[in-house]
């Protein structure tokens, strides 16, 4: 099966207007997620930001990815993990950006959970002008905040070990490439999650690559800012 970026976003921001089945008013906190692109030429795809419980995790580094993270990583649909509200009792809410977030471009999300309980928050979004690369921050904990605090944290480039680094034209979805998006297919050998060692590009000799100088990023490629509104 064969995904594309840029045509599902429409369906990623309608399922983000979902309703949270999480509901208990008496206990709401509300937050504000802001993530800014620091790279230079890799745009960002719609950023899922998701709150939840400690029995609950995007990624664990060493393991195989998950098939959402496989489908975000490849072809940034976050479309799994928005519908994760609805379908996993551990996730407290889950939204997605409005879009595409260009380098040096921000976007902000809001999330609200309705609970005592400790809560996480994890961030995740596709480096578009890679194979599989995507930033993230794992899991950190919000439930800690007061009210008007704010946290920034710097996010680093992973590599979901999903699909081989050829970085060919037919294989990169951003505009680079306009190519093949999520396919179901996992051929990277390593089949596991760890830190993204970057691109290789033309210049550096890697005659297949659709990737120039200006697509190379260096860690952190993201900064994420969240502040507790209520």
């Amino acid at each position: 099966m064969k995904l594309y970026l840029f045509p599902i976003l429409a369906s990623i921001i309608i399922l983000s207007g979902c309703p949270n089945s999480h509901d208990n008013s008496s206990n709401t906190k509300k937050y504000t997620v802001t993530v800014t692109n620091l790279t230079n030429n890799q745009p960002l795809s719609p950023v899922i930001a998701i709150a939840y419980n400690n029995d609950y995790k995007l990624f664990s580094i060493g393991s195989p990815a998950s098939i959402s993270l496989e489908k975000l990583a490849e072809s940034g649909d976050n479309s799994d993990y928005i519908a994760s509200k609805e379908t996993n009792k551990n996730v407290l809410d889950a939204v997605s950006g409005a879009g595409i977030i260009l380098p040096g471009s921000s976007d902000t999300v809001s999330l609200t959970t309705s609970t005592n309980t400790d809560t996480y928050l994890s961030v995740a979004s596709m480096l578009v002008n890679t194979n599989d690369g995507f930033i993230a921050d794992n899991k950190q904990v919000l439930s800690t905040l007061a009210k008007g605090d704010s946290i920034t944290v710097k996010l680093n480039v992973w590599d979901s070990g999903t699909e081989a680094n050829s970085e060919t034209a037919a294989t990169i979805p951003g505009p680079a490439g306009e190519g093949e998006g999520f396919n179901s297919v996992r051929d990277d050998m390593q089949d596991q999650v760890t830190l993204h060692s970057g691109v290789i590009t033309t210049e550096d000799g890697l005659a297949t690559s659709t990737l120039n100088s200006t697509h190379r990023f260096l860690n952190p490629a993201a900064q994420v800012t969240i502040t507790r509104t209520e």
